[in-house]
């Protein structure tokens, strides 16, 4: 079992009015969930109380990754567990070329496992499979980028890094339909090498390009 969610009740930090009440979920390796439901259901905010975002607050329950507990750790510490999260609205970087990004984490996740000449070729390769050209990444993240830009970035990323949990937070939104199919390939691919996802989302539509396990 890859994360368990047990009984999670949680809230905004400088709120009072619970929005996760009771929450529970299992997700073992390899399998990719979707989340469904309208905006106020409390969708994004398990997102981001699995990733630690400090913003929100957990008032009961647990969340085990791995078999050991994670609500004590930082946002940082839970990434570097193979934890991911993309967002609906990616942040700007301004001064900081993806590129660079990419490396920078690699090396922090994966450490010297491969030289850069090979994660150079790696990088240009995703960027090929998601329809972009190799000069993106030598834009400043997310600076400028369209929408649909903006979401292969994110899922770019998230091949390039290979995180053992990936949230997608509206991965979807926005995109037509040719880049609604290139981005769920990479979906798919993701899963095909081993990472576990969990998908939340207002639309059916990208459920007939994905291999889903839960609902």
């Amino acid at each position: 079992m890859l994360l368990e969610v047990r009984n999670l009740v949680a809230k905004l930090t400088d709120g009072e009015k619970l929005i996760l009440k009771g929450v529970d979920l299992t997700i073992n390796d390899g399998e990719v969930h979707v989340i469904m439901g309208p905006n106020g259901s409390g969708k994004s905010t398990l997102a981001n109380v699995i990733m630690g975002n400090p913003k929100y607050e957990v008032i009961s329950g647990d969340i085990l990754f791995e078999g050991e507990s994670i609500l004590e750790l930082r946002t940082d510490e839970r990434a570097q567990k193979g934890i991911m999260m993309t967002f609906q609205n990616p942040y700007e970087i301004e001064g900081v070329k993806l590129e660079q990004l990419l490396l920078i984490a690699y090396r922090k996740l994966h450490g010297e496992d491969k030289t850069f000449f090979q994660l150079d070729k790696e990088m240009k390769n995703l960027v090929d499979e998601v329809s972009l050209p190799h000069e993106f990444l030598e834009r400043f993240v997310n600076l400028g980028f369209s929408g649909g830009e903006r979401k292969k970035g994110e899922i770019l990323q998230a091949r390039f890094l290979k995180p053992k949990l990936l949230i997608l937070d509206e991965i979807d939104s926005g995109l037509d339909v040719d880049a609604l199919r290139i981005v769920a390939s990479q979906i798919n691919k993701l899963k095909e090498e081993g990472t576990s996802l969990l998908i939340i989302t207002h639309y059916a539509r990208i459920l007939n390009y994905l291999d889903v396990d839960k609902v």
